[in-house]
């Protein structure tokens, strides 16, 4: 079944960053939160009173809700697969916080059940979707840089254990640099060449432990089990290639920093994790480079539901789905297993880059209006394989 006017939402995990997505869904008139649910169902009932939402409990309270059309899954990252296969198996679409899955394994399975399901899936991060990298990829499409051919990229921090009140689980299974950061910067990689071929990394860790600098956990000492510096090389199935750097280890902090370099010019793009930012670009024989403001969107976090939620009622594919969150996920497993190996590893999946937005695109207008139908869903179906 399919139904007219804003799409219903339900967000299961009711931590930190559902209070970003809440601000920002609440902006968008286009979609309706009906539920917060958590397994701790008093912070469920804590963040929908903070902002209104009639309904909140456990998981089933998102599940059973007859209103509720897609479930945006902010659990923690070991939860991500098994709340969104239950949301699938209860007939939602389902959009999920990075990282999609941890494990080839369960994340071909999550697709498989959405497939036969007849669900769509979404996946951050769609930092891709804002101002910034949209107007540096208009900038590529229509030839500024001439043929585009390769990529540097670079994030470099001490670490978040300073700063975070509970940094553990970012040094472990499922997080490190590699898995916590670096889907933004492969996203925006795959947006700009299309798919990765093959890989190559080494990792390290500086320290085997660390310690929580704030906080009522300050003092205490936690394992790294993960590496906390990696160095990795993609080969993208066009001949293009890049380079990237994600580390814990640097006391330097470079954020944001990605290049691309074509036939006739460079463009540096702004920082992958935010919606906004300046583009430079420096062209063949230049010594200066030109600042280009962003043109577009500038809401932050949650853009991506409401795309989809629009490409829901519009009968589309929607620009963030599980088949490019999955790509990313193979690209991260395939670092990890060259670091373990010392050999390039290929990737099995392919992703294809999303449509650009409209320049005019906006998240604040009414596009869908009406009551609901009975119409026929139109099925979106996505390879995820390498053919």
């Amino acid at each position: 079944m399919t139904r007219t006017g804003p799409v219903g939402i339900a967000i299961i995990g009711a931590g930190v960053i559902s209070k970003e997505y809440l601000t920002n869904l609440a902006t968008f008139p286009d979609v309706t939160v009906h539920v917060v649910a958590d397994m701790f169902e008093e912070v469920a009932a804590a963040r929908a009173a903070e902002f209104g939402i009639p309904r909140s409990g456990g998981v089933a309270a998102a599940l059973e809700h007859p209103d509720v059309e897609i479930v945006i899954n902010l659990t923690i990252p070991a939860a991500h697969v098994a709340v969104a296969t239950q949301a699938v198996q209860a007939g939602k679409h389902v959009w999920s916080e990075k990282p999609f899955s941890l494990d080839r394994q369960s994340g071909r399975a999550l697709l498989a059940a959405a497939e036969t399901a007849g669900v769509r899936l979404g996946s951050a991060p769609d930092t891709f979707l804002g101002a910034g990298l949209q107007t540096a990829r208009r900038m590529i499409e229509r030839g500024d840089i001439g043929v585009p051919l390769t990529a540097l990229t670079l994030m470099q921090s001490p670490g978040p254990e300073s700063w975070h009140p509970n940094p553990a689980f970012l040094f472990q299974e499922g997080a490190g640099p590699l898995f916590d950061i670096g889907p933004y910067y492969l996203t925006t990689l795959i947006q700009t060449f299309g798919s990765i071929k093959k890989v190559a990394a080494f990792g390290s860790k500086s320290r085997a432990t660390r310690v929580i600098g704030s906080g009522p956990k300050a003092g205490e000492e936690f394992a790294v089990t993960v590496p906390s510096h990696v160095s990795a090389i993609a080969q993208f199935e066009s001949g293009e290639s890049s380079q990237s750097i994600f580390s814990f280890d640097s006391p330097y902090k470079r954020h944001g920093f990605v290049e691309v370099t074509g036939t006739e010019a460079t463009i540096a793009f702004p920082d992958p994790n935010q919606f906004d930012g300046d583009i430079r670009i420096c062209a063949r024989g230049a010594e200066e480079w030109t600042t280009v403001a962003s043109v577009g969107s500038t809401a932050s976090r949650g853009v991506g539901v409401l795309e989809m939620a629009r490409a829901i009622r519009e009968g589309r594919p929607h620009r963030a789905p599980g088949q490019l969150a999955y790509h990313v996920l193979d690209a991260m497993v395939s670092i990890s297993e060259s670091m373990e190996s010392g050999d390039f590893v290929s990737l099995e999946s392919v992703a294809t880059p999303s449509e650009a937005l409209p320049e005019d695109w906006d998240p604040t207008t009414l596009t869908v209006s009406g009551p609901n139908d009975s119409t026929a869903v139109p099925r979106v179906s996505y390879s995820t394989t390498r053919i």
